[in-house]
């Protein structure tokens, strides 16, 4: 048996993924689709609860739901897929996620070899993630952050994140982002030009043209990705992978990508932070803190709200085991951007936003970095200064 075909939607929006799945359907008609609704336990604890409907015309299934699960979203739906490629009339499948699953780690983690049954690689080829988006419902998540929802992506609690982080994520996840226009309304403004500068890689289009005609998907949506898909998703996670911004920058919507190779102070770029973040709608990157210099400290900010966190450690010359482990795009780039001194140590930040000040927020991060008296007291001077964004470290 050859390998089958797996594509992935998701929508912000129950009705807009659900057009979504219809016009790939319409590509792909003998397709089955698995439709996926993950929800929390009553007092969010425990591993959430997965109900799955199954349908696809093409391959004689009446609709059906599946038995629903309490679980590992990712054992359940590997369970349900590898059970897919054993059944005839299976040979693509349409997995349409809720919107409250992380879908690129999502896939990491479908796609990571098991002992037991191999890698999900051995039995599907992937096609291009297509997320729908209903520009309206975006602008109003990608602003809010007074309150958290559950995101998941495997494990048994999920991630609180607030709905602008997840609306944020949900983009970036994407091979290709469509807008459906719904009749007799306009695009949300600025809608369009924040989701090219957040996922600039992205086929960003409309099945409605500016005349009102419908136009069809393109037929490299129900194709396979080069081989290697699973390798890409993983480097797109990894924390000193920044995402560069789209060069087409827009009228109001732009991007601005920042880089040092020197430490920055954590007091001077927390007085910073109000020069920086003013305008900003998303802002992906990793930072070198003079107080942590062997750690890789990330900035996630997705509306107003920011969040650094230790998220990995600098690689070393002598670590083997750190090298192997990192995906083929971290180790291309740290060497090209290695130091006899420093290794790979570098900040790298891009800022999404509207009405961005960029020579504002250039100037605020360089005057941040360690002066050259600063930087010459070394390893020993640097890790004593104060440190009010992460705290401090002990015995140090």
């Amino acid at each position: 048996m050859g390998k089958g075909l797996l594509s992935v939607v998701v929508g912000n929006t129950p009705g807009v993924r659900g057009a979504v799945v219809d016009q790939l359907l319409r590509l792909a008609p003998r397709a089955v689709v698995l439709a996926v609704s993950i929800q929390a336990q009553a007092q969010g604890r425990g591993y959430p609860t997965v109900q799955r409907f199954l349908y696809g015309s093409g391959a004689a299934l009446p609709g059906r739901a599946l038995q629903g699960a309490t679980g590992d979203p990712v054992v359940i739906l590997r369970q349900d897929l590898l059970s897919l490629r054993r059944s005839p009339g299976a040979a693509h499948v349409v997995l349409a996620l809720p919107d409250n699953v992380d879908a690129l780690p999502l896939l990491v983690e479908l796609w990571r070899p098991r002992v037991s049954s191999g890698s999900l690689g051995d039995h599907y080829d992937a096609a291009p993630v297509v997320v729908g988006i209903d520009t309206e419902s975006f602008m109003a998540d990608i602003g809010c952050v007074h309150r958290t929802e559950r995101l998941w992506s495997g494990g048994d609690q999920g991630e609180s994140v607030t709905p602008a982080e997840a609306a944020a994520r949900q983009v970036e996840a994407a091979d290709a982002l469509i807008v459906p226009r719904p009749a007799g309304s306009a695009h949300q403004p600025g809608g369009a030009e924040l989701l090219r500068q957040l996922n600039g890689r992205a086929l960003l289009m409309s099945p409605v043209g500016t005349d009102g005609a419908a136009r069809e998907l393109p037929v490299s949506l129900v194709h396979a990705l080069p081989k290697g898909a699973d390798e890409e998703w993983r480097s797109r996670l990894e924390p000193v992978v920044p995402p560069r911004p789209c060069r087409d920058g827009g009228r109001e919507v732009r991007s601005l990508y920042w880089h040092a190779r020197r430490p920055l102070h954590p007091e001077r770029l927390t007085d910073a932070l109000a020069v920086v973040m003013s305008g900003v709608v998303r802002g992906r990157g990793h930072l070198w803190l003079c107080s942590r210099p062997d750690a890789v400290v990330t900035w996630r900010s997705a509306g107003a709200y920011l969040e650094l966190r230790e998220a990995d450690r600098w690689l070393e010359e002598d670590d083997p085991r750190g090298w192997q482990t990192a995906s083929p795009q971290r180790r291309t780039l740290a060497s090209w951007y290695w130091h006899d001194y420093y290794g790979e140590r570098r900040n790298e930040i891009t800022l999404t936003g509207v009405a961005l000040d960029q020579q504002a927020v250039r100037s605020a991060l360089d005057r941040a970095l360690l002066t050259d008296v600063e930087l010459s007291r070394g390893r020993r001077g640097w890790t004593s200064v104060p440190d009010p964004l992460l705290g401090d470290l002990g015995g140090r």
